[in-house]
């Protein structure tokens, strides 16, 4: 008999240990890992999403200084060509002057 019961002993012992934990929230061990997992990559998903926010941003600023340097360097081509035209009209009339 006790041949018998030390293998039945055994047995309920490992079955006993493969029961759910109350202390878990009635999760096993597969399962907290999964949910350990899952928590685990919501983060990532949360760090990445606000990373592409800040990004989209910094994106956007750029484009606006972008837009505001191409319309002062056209500004400042205007401003330059009108100073070339005068200048070439001055060259101009000097070049009559010299000619009469």
């Amino acid at each position: 008999m006790n041949r018998i019961s030390t293998p039945a002993v055994l047995l309920a012992a490992l079955l006993a240990g493969c029961n759910q934990s109350t202390s878990g929230g009635g999760m096993g061990p597969a399962q907290k890992a999964g949910k350990a997992v899952d928590d685990a990559g919501a983060k990532v998903q949360s760090a990445v999403q606000d990373q592409v926010v800040k990004a989209d941003a910094a994106a956007e600023r750029a484009r606006d200084k972008a837009k505001e340097a191409a319309a002062e360097a056209s500004r400042n081509l205007d401003h330059v060509t009108a100073k070339v035209g005068e200048k070439v009209e001055k060259a101009g009339e000097k070049m009559q002057e010299a000619a009469r």
